[in-house]
């Protein structure tokens, strides 16, 4: 008994993949070999490895089991060991998924996908833009790079990644290299969770984490949440696409609110998804060759053509050609957007 007992705390101490691939080599053995000592029994090798199945599992529905004495041989040593190695299997498998939701819980798994976005440094903003993400595109997924010991976000399509957005190996876990856009969000709060006041400091660990994305993954978009205006000048030798001045546009919304009530409404409406229209960037048709030709055409399918990429002056240059390389953003619902997909597709 003590051998036994040896014997079996030695084989749980082995490697989960070893006691898996154990485990179905067993019940494929013992299913042909009984299959083999009692052909007329079992009629196929199916009925015997379901009844190998049934027995492992204690589930012993009855309706096949061995005749002779060699049959019931190998049925005593499918009792003995085949229900322990399945108990011992199932319980790996279990623990298996319990330590990767963990790691996953605790941002320590490598990031696989393609054409996601990343938001670095959690705060209010970054939580907001998650959820705008998530609702505009029901696919895609995000990746979010903080130093807190486990995910602020629980969502199956957001993947956390634990670590200093500055050490390269950590953008490698965020698979930088293949993302659609990164966020870098203006941080108050340090890794060991004190509180910066000072624009400049902010700003300043802003601009580490920007310059070592744009130096190392140059190809991949990217949009920075600046304190200061002052600051700006600071960014300027690296090629961030966008920056996002936060507190202005939190004083600007209010000044254009005061002066024109409801104007916030409209522009809320716009930039989030929740309610209303939205706004779309669409490809150009081939059939229209001035912007009257698109603003016309748009609006009679529901939507209403507003610029040429930053160009809001489309009223004013609706005879003129469309160039090239324009870039037509629209207002419509997300059904109009569709249609007008599916026809520059034609």
């Amino acid at each position: 008994m003590y051998l036994i007992t040896k014997l079996l705390l030695q084989f749980v101490r082995l490697n989960n993949r070893f006691i898996i691939f154990f485990a179905l080599l067993f019940i494929v053995l013992c299913s042909l070999l009984a299959f083999q000592l009692e052909p007329e029994t079992f009629k196929t090798r199916f009925n015997s490895f379901w009844w190998v199945m049934t027995t492992v599992t204690t589930v012993g529905y009855g309706d096949f089991y061995p005749h002779t004495v060699a049959g019931k041989w190998l049925g005593i040593f499918v009792y003995l060991f085949g229900i322990g190695l399945i108990s011992l299997t199932i319980s790996k498998i279990i623990d298996a998924m319990f330590i990767y939701h963990k790691k996953k819980e605790e941002g320590k798994l490598q990031y696989m996908g393609e054409q996601h976005f990343v938001i670095i440094e959690w705060s209010k903003h970054a939580e907001n833009a998650i959820q705008e993400i998530l609702e505009s595109d029901p696919k895609v997924e995000v990746v979010l790079i903080d130093s807190l010991e486990k995910t602020p976000f629980n969502d199956i399509r957001v993947h956390y990644i634990q670590g200093n957005p500055v050490h390269l190996d950590t953008l490698e876990k965020a698979n930088m290299a293949k993302a659609r856009a990164v966020f870098i969000f203006a941080d108050e709060v340090t890794r060991y969770q004190n509180t910066i006041r000072d624009p400049a400091f902010i700003d300043g660990k802003t601009l580490l984490i920007a310059t070592t994305i744009e130096k190392n993954y140059s190809n991949v978009y990217s949009i920075v949440e600046i304190r200061d205006r002052e600051n700006l000048e600071n960014f300027r030798h690296i090629q961030v696409n966008e920056f996002i001045l936060s507190s202005e546009m939190v004083s600007q919304l209010a000044v254009r609110s005061a002066f024109n009530p409801g104007s916030t409404k409209l522009l809320s409406q716009l930039l989030t998804r929740t309610y209303g229209d939205d706004l779309y960037e669409i490809p150009s048709n081939p059939n229209w060759n001035t912007f009257h030709d698109a603003f016309t055409d748009l609006l009679n399918q529901g939507a209403t053509l507003i610029s040429d990429g930053t160009n809001l002056n489309i009223n004013r240059r609706l005879t003129e050609q469309i160039p090239a390389d324009a870039r037509l953003f629209v207002i419509c619902d997300r059904e109009t957007y569709e249609n007008l997909l599916l026809i520059a597709k034609k």
